[in-house]
């Protein structure tokens, strides 16, 4: 069956009107991926670009002593202990706008929760999704990893809950300020059909044991994809790459000329 993709699978709603919006994830990293694999590694620019990047509201900076967490931000003179933080000035801002029974109910910004130097962001944004869309939330793919933190990977069924899209991450350092700046994508949201993590799709796996059990179509694939080009001498640099830009452009990848 064909994936049938709707003329709208996210829509992004900002809440917090200082955050940056999202923009497409860079097929190149930013500029940060090798030239050779930005040239000829299809893998990893499809892989850079599947998504949209989503930056923190402001710039931030975390510290964790082992025990507590604490937080501050520029024209905040001192460290701030950190439970559950509104981001400054939202509150009022919401209760401007929200209906009145809504009032008083803006979500906080950052919360320290219970396991010991987890903190969970919030990116200023809400989400929705096309029906049976979901939405991955992880970090940029193929960029340098942020120091003094991971953050977790979440699949969020943005369709059928409409809400703050968040993030948690783990401080891996102490005593060490751990800086979360604005203009860096501190999230990598990618779309996904919910039939591509059902459980019938991840039910559907197969294993070969090993080279006894491979069929003659395996040997003709291995030889059409990788052996073949080799052995005839005429391998060129990027095959895969060029090959698979052409089915991307509805071109048979293999044909003369």
């Amino acid at each position: 069956m064909q994936l049938v993709t709707p003329p709208e699978v996210v829509r992004f709603h900002r809440v917090i009107e200082q955050a940056p919006l999202p923009v497409r994830a860079d097929r190149a990293g930013g500029g940060t991926l090798p030239a050779r694999a930005a040239q000829y590694c299809d893998a990893v620019v499809q892989a850079s670009g599947f998504g949209w990047w989503v930056y923190p509201p402001m710039a931030l900076s975390l510290l964790w002593d082992g025990a507590e967490v604490y937080w501050t931000y520029a024209g905040q003179e001192s460290w701030l202990p950190l439970e559950a933080a509104q981001f400054p000035h939202l509150r009022a801002r919401f209760d401007e706008v929200a209906p009145a029974h809504l009032r008083g109910t803006s979500p906080p910004f950052l919360t320290a929760l219970a396991e010991p130097g987890v903190v969970q962001i919030w990116t200023g944004l809400f989400a929705r999704t096309a029906p049976g869309w979901s939405l991955l939330v992880r970090a940029p793919a193929n960029l340098p990893p942020a120091a003094g933190y991971v953050a977790y990977e979440g699949i969020v069924e943005a369709d059928r809950w409409f809400g703050p899209l968040f993030t948690n991450i783990r401080l891996t350092r102490t005593d060490t300020p751990v800086r979360l700046r604005a203009d860096l994508p501190l999230l990598q949201v990618q779309p996904l059909p919910r039939a591509a993590y059902a459980e019938a799709t991840l039910a559907a796996m197969a294993t070969v044991p090993g080279l006894d059990d491979f069929t003659p179509a395996d040997w003709d694939a291995y030889e059409a994809s990788v052996a073949g080009p080799a052995l005839r001498g005429d391998r060129a640099t990027g095959q895969y790459a060029v090959a698979a830009r052409k089915r991307r452009r509805g071109e048979c990848p293999f044909a003369a000329g």
